[in-house]
């Protein structure tokens, strides 16, 4: 077996806004006998999970067929949840959390008529969850692996909540518990994740090897499974393993053609291997199928290094227009890796971690404080960013520049030089910063 032929077997799958808003008001018939909105007369939650999607994607036709399996039988509770999780998957594809109002929708027609269903309650937990809300998934959660403990995507709902709140004991537990009630594709990839986030990459790659054995092909809808090949490949990412990387993200391409989180992945990839107009297609391509921030940030980054200053100064505009609104954790890494607005980087990353402490925004609140000049505060909140071992060359270099700035050289260069060692191409701006902060240990000597 080729070494191409391994990475593939064990890059397996494990197993997601704007609103489509119904009219204010039902459109009446026109005298030239346009026909009037069959779906005037119903209650809004039921019009807005059956509005159009206005779409052509597998994730449309999905969309289309549940509801016409609703419009069948509105009574089967079954067929609403059905729907719901089409429009999650919607959701997931285009990148856009309004069609989760949609799913919610689903799950609120079922709750009208039975307030404890297991299925509602976890359709709702999932919205919840993206709309930030993760205070108020874990309660969720909570109640309903108290009433019903046998089931699994509650403990999924509860992992997650706990994963964005920094409450990573309590993320491991629930993750485990949904594993060992249902070993499959979405138990095995946040076992997975957790273990890769402690350090345990040797764990991580067994339990996708294990998602493998689980035998759930993912079928009907790929995107979970789509979703978690690149995740699988993000580890090799991390490890400066490039062709490895490549080839994960090929096969999430071969569930989903244009799925973007992949296109965004052979992205970097191609960035890393000095191929900037490549990467810059990819992340063109990526940012079509889903406008995210940081997939606008990457496009800015591989425009300026193949040359296109006028298209990276672009792309960049496009951060700064959507960034606040869209995504501010990203926004706040952002202004601080550019070193603009330093002060607004770290008010938007103090606003962030009110809401969760995990280490990705507790590495936001580091870089801020950083390029804000408060090496101690930094050094403190980087410290906490890095307590799981999480084997990041980006944590790691910016830990290292922290410690610099604080007065700890040797410590800090050392960082440093570690995470060019595991991914030279961790990030355009930081690997950058990072050979310029080594280089000018060794002329100060």
């Amino acid at each position: 077996m080729t070494r191409s032929c391994m990475i593939v077997a064990l890059l397996v799958s494990i197993a997601g806004c704007s609103e489509t808003k119904p009219s204010a008001k039902p459109e009446p018939a026109s005298i030239a006998g346009k026909p009037a909105d069959p779906d005037a007369s119903l209650p809004r939650t039921q019009r807005l999970a059956l509005a159009k999607t206005n779409g052509t994607t597998g994730a449309d036709k999905a969309v289309e067929t549940a509801q016409a399996a609703v419009r069948a039988n509105p009574t089967k509770d079954d067929a609403w949840i059905v729907l719901g999780r089409a429009w999650v998957r919607k959701a997931r594809e285009s990148a856009d959390p309004g069609f989760y109002l949609n799913a919610d929708a689903c799950a609120a027609v079922v709750i009208e008529r039975d307030a404890d269903s297991k299925l509602a309650l976890d359709l709702r937990g999932l919205v919840l969850l993206n709309n930030h809300q993760f205070e108020e998934a874990r309660a969720l959660a909570l109640g309903v692996t108290a009433r019903h403990p046998d089931d699994p995507m509650a403990w999924g709902t509860l992992s997650d909540a706990c994963l964005e709140m920094g409450r990573y004991d309590e993320a491991t537990d629930a993750a485990q518990k949904m594993v060992d009630l249902k070993p499959n594709l979405p138990s095995y990839s946040r076992a997975s994740h957790l273990q890769w986030l402690r350090g345990d990459l040797v764990g991580a790659r067994e339990t996708v090897r294990r998602a493998l054995d689980s035998g759930r092909a993912g079928k009907s809808d790929p995107e979970p499974g789509a979703w978690v090949l690149v995740q699988a490949a993000m580890m090799f990412w991390g490890e400066g393993d490039f062709e490895g990387a490549e080839a994960g993200f090929d096969k999430a391409l071969e569930r989903i053609g244009d799925y973007a989180p992949a296109n965004v992945g052979k992205g970097r990839v191609a960035m890393a291997r000095g191929d900037y107009r490549r990467a810059a297609e990819l992340f063109e391509r990526a940012y079509e199928v889903s406008p995210l921030v940081e997939t606008a940030w990457l496009l800015g980054d591989a425009r300026d290094a193949k040359g296109d200053a006028a298209g990276a100064a672009e792309a960049y505009a496009l951060v700064e227009k959507e960034g606040r609104r869209a995504d501010p954790r990203t926004y706040s890494l952002f202004l601080s890796t550019k070193n603009k607005s330093a002060d607004e980087a770290l008010a938007l990353a103090r606003e962030e971690y009110a809401a969760r402490e995990d280490i990705v925004t507790e590495e936001a609140l580091a870089w801020a404080l950083h390029r804000s000049g408060r090496a101690e505060e930094a050094k403190a909140s980087i410290v906490r960013a890095r307590r799981l071992g999480t084997p990041d060359a980006r944590l790691m270099y910016r830990e290292g520049a922290i410690r610099i700035a604080a007065g700890e050289g040797a410590k800090g260069a050392k960082l440093v030089a570690d995470a060019l060692a595991k991914n030279a191409a961790f990030d355009a701006t930081g690997a950058r910063e990072a050979k310029a902060l080594l280089a000018e240990r060794v002329a100060a000597r």
